[in-house]
């Protein structure tokens, strides 16, 4: 089946695109297991196109045992039942496409649920059998081989490697249940490729590629040089032998020749390198149309950090094809009301931070609530689910706390989000007045906020221009007339010339602190 959009657009729609991120299991339920789901989405798309976005970023739905909440995958090419079925993903993205909003998906190639069809059978062959050849098996080092091949440790947290009942060891980067593929077999080259045209041919508008500086190992697997033990998507540099090798590059420009056969289809990467020359070797016009760069998302709340993150992310992309790609919470960092020092001084910078966000040069991702300006919820330990939290011993919390379901109405939980009585994460009591409801009504809302800058975003274009402004704050101006000043300075400062467009504060003559505006010179 193919869907298609009611009238032609750019090929290039991308570039300046508002995407929402739908954690399809937070989003909302079409029923009443508490899971989010594609029914309970559809259900929702007038309500994203009402707020403005342009496309969205739909997380894992496809099979899987969910040890890592979908991104475990057991079949790259069909729908998990909990979340619906192909034909209910077909009715998203047709109506989808009719409110005028593309539909890009998560691709998933580092890896593979160990319960996908390929490991087992892999498992069942034994060493040095064709079917093994597909994944990083590796025998253990000392006399009896009861020592793992090499010393990497999994990004989760633990050793990167599981033994088998036989002997062998397998890699997996990520959680036990998420075996690495090995992309120098050509089987599995084909079996992406496969997998994107499935889509594409189904009429998705893209793909985010998760791990897109993965899927590439050193040539004989060489120990790591730094502490076995390592945070979530640490950069350890040029020299880590599990990420960011130069084979990575030949899978994505196989990637681009598959896209450019579907014209109007783009890419976006997660790609976590802290190296704006390494992010820029991704971006060549023959790999990947775009890729996040997520300095605007690790930046600190002051105008030294945030402006040298905007400057930084800006010259990375700037001698390639690639525009910017903007960034301030996604489903494996805490929520940047909570970054920000949580409550209203959280909520009070978050609504600056959009501001700031959407004004800047290039594409932005949205997290589904951040329109709400949702913040994480400290659950108590019974309730979290991040394999991250088994995976180290229960020492690291984990990413559960900044996937809450999202509060659609009503005054308790579940607020909405499902017709039953509970929800896969627990939401919190208090919510009332953050319900997607509450807030559309009232002018002075963080949904309020995120819409106008929307409706105001489709007419700014061009570059960014620094000026000068006051001592601790930050302003600038696109090439459309849009100046954006930012102020951090403590005090209020006066407003620059201008008609004042929108502002996340009330502004009078001045601008308060921690706050932005926008206005029309």
């Amino acid at each position: 089946m193919t869907s298609t959009l009611p009238a032609p657009a750019s090929p290039d729609w991308w570039r300046d695109a508002v995407f929402y991120q739908v954690y399809i299991r937070s989003f909302a339920d079409g029923g009443d297991d508490g899971v989010g789901d594609l029914a309970g989405l559809r259900a929702r798309l007038p309500e994203l196109a009402r707020l403005g976005v342009d496309a969205l970023w739909i997380n894992p739905f496809f099979p899987s045992p969910m040890a890592d909440h979908g991104y475990d995958v057991a079949d790259p090419r069909d729908v998990e039942p909990v979340f619906g079925d192909l034909a209910e993903f077909d009715r998203v993205l047709a109506e989808a496409h009719a409110l005028g909003i593309r539909v890009t998906i998560d691709l998933v190639p580092n890896h593979t649920s160990d319960q996908r069809d390929w490991f087992t059978a892999a498992l069942a062959a034994g060493p040095g059998s064709p079917e093994r050849a597909r994944y990083v098996f590796r025998d253990g080092q000392g006399p009896d081989g009861a020592q793992p091949p090499n010393n990497w440790p999994s990004i989760f947290g633990g050793p990167a490697w599981t033994r088998v009942p036989d002997g062998q060891w397998y890699l997996h980067l990520f959680a036990p249940e998420q075996p690495d593929l090995d992309f120098t077999h050509p089987e599995v080259l084909a079996d992406l490729e496969e997998t994107l045209r499935f889509w594409l041919d189904r009429g998705v508008d893209g793909f985010r590629i998760d791990v897109a500086h993965g899927m590439a190992k050193a040539p004989g697997l060489p120990d790591v040089a730094f502490d076995a033990e390592t945070g979530l998507f640490d950069d350890h540099g040029p020299d880590d032998p599990r990420l960011d090798q130069d084979g990575v590059h030949d899978i994505h420009r196989m990637v681009r020749r598959v896209m450019d056969a579907y014209p109007g289809t783009m890419t976006v990467g997660e790609v976590w390198v802290s190296s704006e020359e390494r992010l820029a070797r991704y971006l060549r016009a023959d790999e990947l149309h775009s890729a996040f760069n997520f300095r605007l998302l690790t930046a600190d709340w002051t105008p030294e950090d945030l402006r040298a993150a905007v400057a930084d992310s800006l010259d990375a992309v700037a001698a390639t094809p690639a525009p910017a790609c903007w960034v301030l919470s996604n489903h494996d960092r805490p929520r940047h009301v909570t970054r920000y020092g949580g409550g209203e001084l959280g909520t009070r910078r978050a609504r600056a931070a959009a501001l700031l966000q959407l004004a800047l040069p290039g594409m932005a991702f949205v997290y589904n609530g951040d329109e709400l300006g949702m913040p994480d919820v400290d659950l108590p330990d019974e309730a979290l689910t991040d394999p991250v939290w088994t995976r180290s011993g229960h020492t690291e919390r984990g990413r559960d706390a900044c996937r809450i379901p999202v509060p659609w109405s009503g005054s308790e939980p579940p607020y909405g989000f499902t017709t039953g009585a509970t929800t896969w994460l627990p939401m919190p009591e208090g919510w009332a007045g953050l319900t997607a409801q509450a807030q559309a009504g009232d002018p002075g809302s963080v949904l309020s906020l995120y819409r106008e800058a929307l409706r105001l975003r489709r007419g700014v274009s061009g570059g960014l221009t620094w000026l000068p402004a006051p001592e601790g704050c930050l302003a600038f101006r696109r090439d459309s007339g849009l100046v954006v000043l930012l102020n951090l300075s403590g005090a209020p400062v006066p407003l620059p010339e201008g008609r004042v467009l929108l502002a996340s504060a009330d502004v009078a003559d001045d601008l308060p602190h921690d706050a932005a505006v926008w206005l029309q010179a």
